[in-house]
């Protein structure tokens, strides 16, 4: 599970703007943010499975995906976290992409999938638990968008919550630049939790309300439970790039912030 707050093609500065939480069992093995082999692909990497929540790469485009919430899974799946290395390794624009993946979608549980490509000012969301009338693909209009585990912009409490403070602390810093580690603690670490009666009720009532909250520290049978990694990512209108992470090691907080420079010229 996950939930991104993320603005785009709207602040004056910032092209794109990205606040991330990903949650996750303590004892997943996890590789923290850091370029990966040959160096064009920037992110954390789940080293169960391989792939990542969210990456970016030297060209200009980034992906990042949420787990679908549902009770039924595929014993067999494919990784859902392979989906954005394989965009970012493809060359392919967004919508391609998007739509190659859709072939096999059912191959996948649940997921919500953001494919960026900031050149050609192009944002794809894919999923493969569409509403009833909508589509698989569709292009993401600019402006603030909030990613659960339902659909994007779906009314659920938290995203609500997390949508109205993102405004609120934009506003404060007006057209200036961002602190991005500053903007992580009060935008990520709200650990307000919802009545029951107001949740989705997919699963049990007590699950339901210990994932309420944007940020999550909880215990299952199968272990700890929570927000293990919280990330920040922006791309300037002059192309310069912005990665923060905030990572649990051993039950110790670290973090890394990397810069790099993308041309920002359309292709």
């Amino acid at each position: 599970m996950c939930i991104a707050v993320f603005m785009w093609e709207t602040h004056p500065l910032y092209p794109f703007i990205l606040f991330l939480n990903r949650d996750e069992y303590h004892n997943r093995p996890t590789e923290p943010l850091i370029w990966w082999d040959g160096g064009e692909i920037l992110g954390g990497r789940d080293a169960q499975a391989g792939g990542t929540w969210l990456a970016s790469s030297r060209d200009g485009r980034l992906a990042f995906i949420t787990n679908f919430r549902e009770l039924q899974s595929i014993p067999q799946a494919k990784s859902r976290g392979n989906l954005p290395v394989d965009f970012l390794q493809s060359k392919k624009k967004p919508i391609e992409f998007a739509e190659e993946v859709v072939k096999e979608a059912d191959q996948y549980n649940g997921f919500n999938l953001i494919l960026v490509d900031v050149h050609s000012k192009s944002m794809v969301y894919l999923t493969n638990r569409p509403e009833k009338t909508g589509n698989f693909v569709t292009q993401v209009s600019p402006g603030i968008h909030v990613l659960s585990n339902a659909n994007l912009d779906s009314p659920w409490l938290k995203a609500q919550r997390l949508d109205h403070n993102f405004k609120e602390v934009l506003a404060r810093y007006g057209k200036d630049e961002l602190p991005l580690k500053e903007m992580v603690g009060q935008l990520m670490m709200d650990t307000t939790k919802d009545d029951l009666s107001l949740l989705p009720r997919i699963y049990s009532p007590e699950t339901e309300y210990d994932l309420s909250a944007i940020y999550i520290d909880t215990t299952r049978p199968q272990g700890r439970y929570g927000t293990r990694n919280q990330s920040a990512l922006t791309v300037k209108s002059n192309g310069e790039v912005c990665f923060y992470e905030r990572y649990l090691d051993k039950d110790r907080w670290k973090e890394n912030t990397v810069t790099y420079q993308i041309e920002m010229t359309t292709k």
